[in-house]
């Protein structure tokens, strides 16, 4: 599968083919796959998903395991955060790396090397006393999160028909954020012991089995390229300005929506309820805001669904009081919210592919650690400015001003 630049034209060597912005050798990967029976395509797809679906499970399960463990041997807060941050220190490492990485070895054995580092590294952890050397490890743990999550959004947008591609990567975030649920639950359900090390290891190595298979359908190799980040972030700057937005208002909710409604007068049981409510409806309403993108402009429909999201944020403080409304208009707000990135998927699957793909998802990466960096150090002034109004309006402000710059965008990406 060779480069697929933007229609207009990154690069003056690429054989556009009659205008579609495909090049010779990407239209006949495509008619490859449009050979492909629709049952072979469909239990490929399912495999990614699955694949998915597990490394966020095991990912989810394991990053509050090494906190709560460091907590139990004594390290302050401030250790168990610097512990923490090595995870986006293995994203910005592999990150521009990520399109030469898949170039010379392909989708699938990037996926697997990702899966079996990952299992490697957490069946370590029990066996590191010297807790410095847990520090490499998680940045093991980085890399390999940002290169699985890149291969496996390149490769379900590859298997992805252009009419069905808003359902697809529905069901892609939604598998996602299902195992990003199921990972704390399972933590709650085994408790804090070695044992959740090697069952997230032990799952990692599972879903290898989804994607080794012959019988899955993998991505076709691409040109190897290496290109600075900023060339991505200019072919594309929606993907970057929407991944921002996700990781910030995401990393600030989970870590102080709970304090805000417990500053509302909610117990603490009922806050934790009203966030497991909000990404509950993150799982359950892409796949219609999926079906909504396949039929309409997906520009447009990222738009409405962030003005509607900023509008929603400026409703917290008046519903908080009612708690079935409050739980309804959460809900519905995580899975609207939650539902740009959807939309944002799969204009960047639609409009490009091969290594420019490959290295957009990648940025990406970077663009996520800048908004989860962003995120809750300004979620924290604005509760310290106000704590009823404070928190929201920065929610809503956020998503007003991407809503903004969208309309004013000139690029599909």
């Amino acid at each position: 599968m060779q480069e697929l630049h933007p229609k207009g034209g990154e690069s003056a060597s690429s054989a556009i083919d009659g205008g579609t912005g495909l090049s010779d050798s990407q239209g006949h990967a495509r008619a490859a796959l449009s050979q492909t029976s629709p049952a072979r395509m469909l239990l490929s797809m399912g495999a990614v998903i699955a694949t998915a679906t597990i490394f966020g499970l095991s990912y989810s399960l394991s990053a509050p395991l090494i906190a709560v463990s460091l907590a139990a041997r004594g390290y302050s807060d401030r250790f168990i955060g610097i512990n923490a941050a090595m995870h986006a220190v293995g994203v910005l490492a592999i990150a521009p790396c990520m399109p030469a990485l898949a170039g010379r070895l392909g989708a699938r054995r990037v996926a697997i090397l990702a899966l079996v580092v990952t299992a490697l590294t957490l069946a370590a952890f029990p066996f590191v006393t010297a807790v410095g050397w847990w520090f490499p490890l998680r940045v093991l743990l980085g890399a390999a999160a940002e290169a699985l999550f890149v291969m496996s959004e390149t490769w379900a947008n590859s298997l992805s028909a252009d009419e069905a591609r808003g359902r697809t990567m529905a069901m892609y975030t939604a598998s996602l954020s299902l195992g990003m649920v199921l990972g704390p639950a399972t933590l709650a359900w085994l408790g804090i012991n070695r044992d959740g090390y090697f069952l997230a290891g032990c799952l990692s190595l599972f879903a290898v089995a989804f994607i080794a298979g012959r019988w899955v359908v993998a991505p076709a190799s691409i040109r190897p390229e290496s290109a600075h980040p900023m060339t991505y972030v200019r072919m594309a700057p929606v993907a970057m300005a929407t991944t921002a937005l996700n990781a910030g208002v995401e990393t600030a909710g989970l870590s102080f929506i709970g304090l805000y409604a417990a500053a509302q007068g909610w117990t603490n049981d009922q806050a934790m309820r009203l966030i497991s409510t909000l990404m509950f409806g993150a799982i359950v309403l892409q796949l219609p805001i999926g079906w909504l993108a396949d039929r309409f402009p997906k520009r447009k429909l990222a738009m409405v669904l962030a003005w509607i999201s900023a509008a929603g944020a400026l409703c917290w403080p008046f519903v908080l009081g009612h708690a079935l409304l409050a739980f309804g208009i959460v809900f519905c707000w995580g899975g609207v919210f939650v539902g740009i990135y959807t939309v944002m998927l799969a204009m960047v699957g639609e409009r490009f592919a091969g290594a420019s793909l490959v290295g957009i998802y990648a940025v990406m990466g970077l663009a996520w650690g800048a908004g989860a960096l962003a995120g809750p150090t300004l979620a924290g002034l604005s509760m310290g400015a106000s704590a009823r109004f404070g928190f929201p309006a920065l929610i809503s402000l956020a998503c007003a001003g991407f809503a903004v710059f969208l309309s004013r965008s000139r690029s599909a990406g």
